[in-house]
């Protein structure tokens, strides 16, 4: 078995269809090992389930795998995604804490299928809703399928930007420092996830970027993920250079999602994760496979 330290190619951001994600666990892993990944993690939002599947089907000469997780999380300052990484599955905190935001997706799914209703007329069977509810991590992405199964928008590009984005939910979310000790306390990493990006398309940079970092780190955050399917030459290296002067680790995900997002597995921007820099070396050298 190859060392993590050997990979040349790794993607450490994929979604399954726990979350929002269109593969299964065991199709994720079929595609890894076609598209010459040597080093992988499923990171599904505020779920933990297609790690044990995972695990289970691997084999002696399977790609590495690395148990992940995405936690949504805000506080006054406004919204994050934190990734965490080598957190053991039996420890009581990572699992309360991915029951939480399971709740909450469930409360906000409910406010959700109330707004369409009586903002634009939208309804649906008993069968379906009960079908959205059974899912793990409902979200926007399978509202959107559905409304285009009824008709309702042409395709899932409509259903975001001329419904689903004029939702004003109010929920509540797990604080970022929440979040980070639930993942330092289970033997995790904590990582920002794509640092750049806020609430939606909100762009954040310069000062601003700095600023929202150094708080994090103070809640016990270790590295962000500077290389990222969506950034430009200058956010990434905006990122690198924060990332070496705060000495954090360094990771790369493409955010791959299946079909509901344009963005191919293994798509991060990293030619060669042994070439990469030191942050995301120290990474793979130092952060245990669980």
């Amino acid at each position: 078995m190859k060392k993590k330290t050997e990979v040349q190619k790794i993607d450490l951001h994929i979604h399954s269809v726990i979350s929002d994600g269109t593969d299964t666990p065991e199709e994720i892993l079929s595609k890894v090992r076609a598209a010459g990944i040597g080093l992988f993690s499923v990171t599904d939002h505020d779920a933990v389930k297609a790690c044990p599947l995972i695990k289970r089907k691997l084999g002696e000469d399977d790609p590495l795998f690395l148990s992940g997780v995405e936690l949504s999380c805000k506080d006054e300052l406004g919204k994050y995604h934190i990734l965490g990484y080598g957190y053991d599955e039996n420890e009581r905190m990572i699992n309360d804490l991915v029951e939480t935001g399971h709740r909450l997706r469930i409360e906000k799914l409910g406010k959700r299928l109330d707004l369409l209703k009586s903002l634009f007329g939208f309804s649906f069977s008993k069968g379906d809703v009960d079908s959205l509810y059974a899912r793990d991590n409902p979200g926007k992405p399978h509202l959107a399928n559905l409304m285009v199964q009824y008709g309702f928008a042409k395709d899932k590009e409509e259903a975001f930007s001329s419904y689903l984005s004029h939702l004003h939910v109010s929920s509540v979310y797990v604080h970022p420092a929440e979040a980070v000790t639930a993942i330092l306390q289970s033997g995790g990493v904590p990582i920002l996830a794509h640092p750049s990006y806020g609430s939606g398309e909100e762009l954040i940079i310069g000062e601003a970027m700095e600023a929202r970092l150094k708080r994090l780190i103070g809640f016990g955050i270790r590295g962000v993920e500077a290389f990222y399917s969506r950034f430009s030459d200058e956010m990434q290296n905006e990122i690198l250079s924060l990332a070496e002067k705060y000495d954090l680790y360094v990771t790369a995900g493409s955010d791959y999602h299946g079909k509901n997002k344009k963005v191919r597995l293994g798509e991060n921007k990293l030619p060669d994760a042994m070439q990469g820099p030191r942050g995301l070396r120290r990474f793979l050298e130092e952060v245990p496979l669980r």
